[in-house]
């Protein structure tokens, strides 16, 4: 249900919740003129789906208060003058500083974020139930600059084979919305950051090792070439990857979107907009609601890691706001690090 209450304000009901829309009518998507408020009833569209990736998750606030095309800023901490309805949770960073960030409980929550100028949404790979114990493995496959998108299909796929040889993960691909994908595993919440971002990195080598043209795990893009770089640091603490359903930042309002596994190797990214995923969503549902149905261990993957360290393969570098990490190598580029 919709009323305009003034010239630049106007509600959206939701969840039995009033969201009141700030300058509604301003252009956030130029490629078709989508509005702001249009990324809100977006989000009330697909609510359901998009809420099951942030659910009880700390969720960063990344705002383009000028639409897609415009600058955006990260703000950890939910501002103070905000609905007396809305849910936060207080977490800490590396540095030892703490933050109340979003903590999405229901379909609303995303409506305002949306109107904070939240165009994807940044979660956090906790709950709030247990803040140090991650129920998330996040694969991100991220092509460097001339690689095909047809690369990023293929590694995906074999991510997909590894996860299963290796303790019979099931992952969950979606879209990154820009020009990579993202495969999500359900896992139990029993190992902390420093455990699930070393069986992260165990995948990125050993999808690395049976791709080694296409594929690559290493952190510095001068030693990555044309390759696609599975990204094990986004399962460091805080770190965050845009949620499914999230809308990103480019003029086509791109959508980081759900896929079914016979999808991955025929999909383009680009039919997958704001304003064409809702229609998708009513007629497929959610394709990524079967993710809570199990929760997986990280025991085959964490020998793989054992196994890999045996053989001299420690540690790969961290990124640059952590502390120096036990076992990291040299925190510098190898081109660099050449000519000291």
């Amino acid at each position: 249900m919709l009323s305009v209450m003034a010239k630049e304000t106007a509600e959206v009901e939701v969840d039995g919740r009033t969201v009141t829309v700030t300058n509604p009518s301003k252009v956030f998507f130029s490629a078709r003129g989508e509005t702001k408020l249009d990324l809100v009833h977006y989000y009330v569209a697909v609510g359901e789906g998009a809420l099951r990736g942030v659910y009880e998750r700390p969720t960063v606030l990344k705002r383009y208060p000028d639409g897609a095309e415009g600058e955006f800023f990260y703000q950890k901490r939910v501002p103070a003058s905000r609905p007396e309805w809305l849910e936060t949770v207080t977490v800490a960073f590396p540095s030892g500083r703490t933050a109340e960030e979003l903590c999405p409980t229901d379909v609303a929550h995303l409506a305002w974020a949306a109107n904070a100028g939240c165009l994807d949404l940044n979660p956090w790979a906790v709950r709030r139930g247990d803040l140090d114990h991650p129920d998330e493995l996040r694969v991100d496959l991220d092509p460097q600059p001339g690689r095909p998108f047809d690369a990023v299909r293929r590694v995906a796929l074999e991510v997909r084979e590894v996860l299963a040889e290796r303790g019979g993960l099931v992952g969950w691909p979606k879209t990154s919305g820009g020009r990579g994908i993202h495969v999500n595993v359900r896992i139990e919440p029993r190992w902390d950051f420093l455990e699930v971002r070393r069986a992260a990195l165990a995948l990125a080598r050993e999808v690395e090792r049976r791709l080694p043209e296409l594929a690559t795990s290493k952190w510095w893009k001068e030693e990555r070439g044309d390759k696609v770089f599975l990204d094990y640091n986004q399962n460091a603490r805080d770190r965050t990857v845009a949620s499914a359903y999230s809308v990103r930042a480019n003029p086509e309002g791109r959508v980081s979107c759900p896929l079914e596994w016979d999808e991955v190797a025929d999909v383009e990214p680009a039919e997958l907009t704001l304003a064409t995923v809702p229609a998708r969503y009513a007629e497929r549902g959610d394709l990524g609601a079967g993710i809570d149905d199990v929760a997986y261990s990280l025991d085959a993957l964490l020998d793989l890691a054992a196994e890999d360290e045996a053989q001299g393969l420690g540690d790969a570098p961290w990124p640059p706001n952590f502390p120096k990490q036990r076992g990291e190598p040299k925190r510098v580029q190898p081109s660099r690090a050449r000519k000291r």
